[in-house]
C-alpha cells in the first residue's frame, strides 16, 4: 500500500494567524485489489451449452480506496474511508447505479479504548465478520460459491448510517443503524445489525443479527460462526446462516444471469444454510483451500408458480500461490446442484461444474 503523509508547513503563514497550535500528523493511504479470472463453467444456458468467458476474481471484486486518519492526542484519531468497486476485464463500475464509492464512504472518530464511531455508507457487521474471518472464501464472487449469501446480498452495505466498532481484550462488538429517511416513519427503510465475536487462543466465534425494512416489509438474518486453528497452518472453519424474508427479494436475487423469470416471488422465503471448510498454508507460497455448502429453502418460489422448499449444494477447492507479497496466481474448481425450488436458479440443468485460473496483485 502506498502511503502519502500530510504534515502542516510552518510556511503556511494564513493558517498560522488563523490556527496558531500545531497542527497533528495526518495519513493516506491509496489501496486496491485488481484481479481478474477466465472461468470455463458447464451449463451456461438454457441450453446447457459451456462457456469460457474472463470475469471477476474467485474471493476478491477489484477495487481501488483511500483512508486516511488524523491524531487527535489522548489517543483520538479522526479516520475516513472512501472505497470503489469495479469490473478489471471492461473497466466499468461494478453497479447499475453508477456509484461511485458503493463498498463504503465514512468519516468518523476512533479512540484506542472505545472503539470507532463511524458515519455514512458502510459494509454491515454481518459482512465485517463473514469476509474477514469466518467465511472460507471471504465470501466468494462466483455463484457457485456464494449463493447463500444471495438472501442478504442488497443488504451486506448500507447507506446512511452509524456504525460501532469496539475491541475489548479477546472481544469484538460491532453495532450498526442505518436511517430510513422516510417523512412519518422512522422505521421504514431502515436497518440494525450488531455481532459480537470472542477469540481465546485457536478458538474464535462469533453470533449476530441483522434486519432491514424495505417499504415496511422485514428481511432479517441470524448467523452463528467459528473457526479454530490446529496449527498455525491449518484452520478449519464453518457456520449456520438463518434468513427470513418478507420483502419478495430473495427468490429473485437467488437467480443466476439468464435463469428464467419467476411467475411471483414468495411473500415469506425462509433459508436455512450450512457451510464446513478448511485452509492449509501448504508451504509459504501456497495455500489451499476446500469448502462446502448447503442450504435449505423452504415456502420460496417455484416455477410452476406454488411455493415450496429445495435443497442447493456446492463444493469448491482454491489453490493460490504467490508469486511475491503482492502478487499471487489461483486455480479453482467447483460444482453445486439445486433441486426443488432451487430449479429457478439455473439457467439450463440443475448442476454446473466451473475450472478457473486467475491472477490477483493487491497494492
Amino acid at each position: 500500500m502506498k502511503k502519502i503523509h500530510l504534515v502542516a508547513c510552518s510556511g503556511a503563514t494564513a493558517l498560522i494567524l488563523s490556527a496558531p497550535n500545531a497542527f497533528a500528523q495526518s495519513s493516506v493511504t491509496l489501496y486496491g485489489v485488481v484481479d481478474t479470472s477466465v472461468r470455463y463453467l458447464t451449463n451456461a444456458d438454457s441450453a446447457n451449452n459451456s462457456q469460457v468467458a474472463m470475469g471477476e476474481g474467485v474471493e476478491t471484486p477489484s477495487r481501488w480506496g483511500l483512508k486516511g486518519s488524523e491524531d487527535l492526542g489522548g489517543g483520538l484519531s479522526a479516520i475516513f474511508r472512501l472505497e470503489n468497486q469495479f469490473q478489471l476485464w471492461s473497466g466499468k463500475l461494478d453497479n447499475s447505479s453508477s456509484q461511485l464509492f458503493q463498498r463504503q464512504s465514512y468519516v468518523g472518530l476512533s479512540s484506542n479504548q472505545y472503539g470507532a464511531l463511524t458515519f455514512g455508507g458502510q459494509q454491515t457487521p454481518f459482512f465485517d465478520q463473514m469476509g474477514n474471518t469466518y467465511d472460507p472464501l471471504t465470501v466468494g464472487d462466483f455463484w457457485q460459491d456464494s449463493y447463500v449469501y444471495n438472501p442478504v446480498g442488497p443488504f451486506l452495505t448500507t447507506n446512511s448510517s452509524v456504525k460501532y466498532n469496539g475491541h475489548f481484550g479477546g472481544l469484538q462488538v460491532e453495532a450498526m443503524y442505518g436511517f430510513g429517511g422516510v417523512p412519518g416513519s422512522v422505521g421504514e427503510n431502515s436497518m440494525y445489525g450488531v455481532t459480537a465475536s470472542y477469540t481465546l487462543g485457536s478458538l474464535s466465534a462469533d453470533v449476530g443479527f441483522q434486519q432491514n425494512d424495505v417499504s415496511g416489509k422485514k428481511f432479517n438474518i441470524v448467523n452463528v460462526s467459528t473457526t479454530y486453528a490446529f496449527t498455525p497452518a491449518v484452520k478449519v472453519l464453518a457456520g449456520w446462516l438463518h434468513s427470513q424474508d418478507n420483502t419478495g427479494l430473495a427468490d429473485a436475487d437467488m437467480q443466476q444471469a439468464g435463469a428464467p423469470k419467476l411467475p411471483f416471488v414468495s411473500p415469506n422465503r425462509i433459508d436455512d444454510s450450512f457451510y464446513v471448510g478448511s485452509t492449509w498454508q501448504v508451504a509459504p507460497p501456497l495455500a489451499l483451500t476446500a469448502v462446502g455448502y448447503y442450504d435449505h429453502a423452504r415456502n420460496a418460489a417455484m416455477l410452476n408458480g406454488t411455493l415450496g422448499a429445495g435443497i442447493n449444494y456446492s463444493a469448491t477447492l482454491l489453490a493460490e500461490y504467490s508469486l511475491s507479497k503482492r502478487t499471487e496466481v489461483y486455480g479453482t474448481v467447483d460444482f453445486t446442484r439445486g433441486t426443488g425450488a432451487f430449479l429457478a436458479d439455473y439457467p439450463g440443468r440443475n448442476n454446473q461444474t466451473g475450472i478457473a485460473i486467475g491472477l490477483r496483485n493487491i497494492f
